[in-house]
C-alpha cells in the first residue's frame, strides 16, 4: 500500500499500518510529489511495524544532493535494516524544476549517474568520481548500512526500462494497465528473469462507477499531459485514444480535455468498483509479470462519508 493514506494525519498511522500488516499486506511505499517526503512516513513505520517492507516509489534524482540522497537512504537502512529498497527516478520538470528550483536537464543520465553512485556509497566505499551531470570529492558515508538497501530505477521507456535492467536491483513502473505490463517487461526480462518489477496502481475501491470515472479523469488529465508519460503511452499505442485529450489540453480546453478520455483508458489505468474486484484486478498485474502490486488509495464517497470504514476496507482489499 502506498503511504501515508490520504485524510488520516501522518501521527495517526502507526494504527494504519497496524491494520495493513494485520490485513497480510506486505509492504508500505511512499511517493514524493507535494504531499509529504518519500522518507518521514517510512521512517515512523521503520519503528511502528516492524513486520513491513519499505520502499520509496519514488525520491526524485534532482531534488536532492547525492550526498544527501545516500544518507537518507543510509540512515533508513539502518532504522529498517533488510526492509528498505530505495526506489529513484527522474520525477517531472513540474516537480524538479517548478517546485524545488532544479535544473530538469538530461533525466536518463541523471538518473544513471545517481544509480552509479549510490550503489557505490551505499556500499561504504569513497566515491571520487566525475560523471556526467555532477562531480562527487571524496565523499564516504560515516554510517554505511551493514545491509545496502537495493536500488531500483523508475522506468517508463526502452531506455530506461534496459538501463534499470543493466544497472538497477529492480524497476517501477507506473501509470500502466494490467495489460501493458508485458509490453514493459519484454525490455527488462530476458536480461533479468528474476528481476523486482514494483507497479504503483491506482485504486479507488467504489462502486459508484460514475464517481471512480471522474477522479481518474482528473488523474489522467493532470499526469498524461506531461511529455514524459504522453511518450510512453505513445509508446504503449495510446495515441489515438488520448490525442483528443492532449489537443484539447495544449488548447487550454481543461474541461473539452477531461471529456475527451474515453471511458475505457479509465477503466484500464485506474482500478475501481467492489473491493472485491479491485483486489482481482490488482492481481492481474501481478500475473503479468509485476512481483510487487502497490496499491494507491483513492478517495471514495464512502471514506469522505465515513473515514471510519477505512478499519473494514483494508482487509477486502489484500491480496
Amino acid at each position: 500500500m502506498t503511504v501515508p493514506l490520504a485524510g488520516v494525519p501522518l501521527a495517526d498511522h502507526a494504527a494504519v499500518y497496524a491494520a495493513l500488516t494485520d490485513a497480510g499486506f506486505t509492504d508500505l511505499w511512499s511517493s514524493e510529489v507535494a504531499g509529504t517526503d518519500a522518507f518521514t512516513p517510512l521512517t515512523l513505520a521503520a519503528a511502528w511495524q516492524p513486520r513491513a517492507r519499505l520502499g520509496t516509489a519514488i525520491a526524485p534524482v534532482f531534488t536532492r544532493g547525492p550526498g544527501l540522497l545516500a544518507m537518507t537512504a543510509a540512515a533508513l537502512a539502518e532504522a529498517a535494516p533488510g526492509r528498505f529498497q530505495l526506489g529513484i527516478g527522474a520525477s517531472s520538470p513540474v516537480v524538479a524544476g517548478d517546485w524545488n528550483a532544479a535544473d530538469f536537464a538530461r533525466p536518463y543520465a541523471r538518473s544513471r549517474d545517481m544509480l552509479r553512485f549510490l550503489r557505490a556509497a551505499l556500499a561504504g566505499e569513497v566515491v571520487d568520481q566525475a560523471y556526467d551531470t555532477f562531480t562527487v570529492r571524496r565523499f564516504r558515508l560515516e554510517r554505511p548500512p551493514a545491509t545496502p538497501p537495493p536500488v531500483l530505477l523508475a522506468a517508463l521507456r526502452p531506455g530506461m526500462l534496459r538501463l534499470a535492467a543493466a544497472e538497477a536491483d529492480g524497476v517501477i513502473l507506473n501509470w500502466l494497465a494490467a495489460t501493458d505490463v508485458p509490453r514493459a517487461l519484454s525490455e527488462v526480462r530476458p536480461a533479468r528473469p528474476d528481476f523486482d518489477v514494483v507497479a504503483r496502481i491506482f485504486v479507488c475501491p467504489t462502486a459508484d462507477t460514475g464517481y471512480a470515472r471522474t477522479v481518474g479523469r482528473r488523474m489522467i488529465a493532470a499526469y498524461l499531459t506531461v511529455p514524459a508519460y504522453a511518450e510512453f503511452h505513445r509508446w504503449l499505442g495510446r495515441e489515438a485514444d488520448l490525442a483528443p485529450m492532449w489537443t484539447a489540453w495544449a488548447a487550454g480546453d481543461r474541461r473539452g480535455a477531461l471529456a475527451a478520455i474515453p471511458d475505457e483508458v479509465v477503466d484500464a489505468l485506474i482500478v475501481h468498483g467492489e473491493p472485491e474486484r479491485c483486489r482481482e484486478h490488482v492481481a492481474a498485474y501481478a500475473k503479468a509479470g509485476v512481483t510487487v502490486p502497490v496499491m494507491a488509495l483513492l478517495p471514495t464517497p464512502e471514506l469522505e462519508q465515513n473515514p471510519t470504514t477505512l478499519a473494514t476496507l483494508i482487509p477486502r482489499l489484500a491480496i
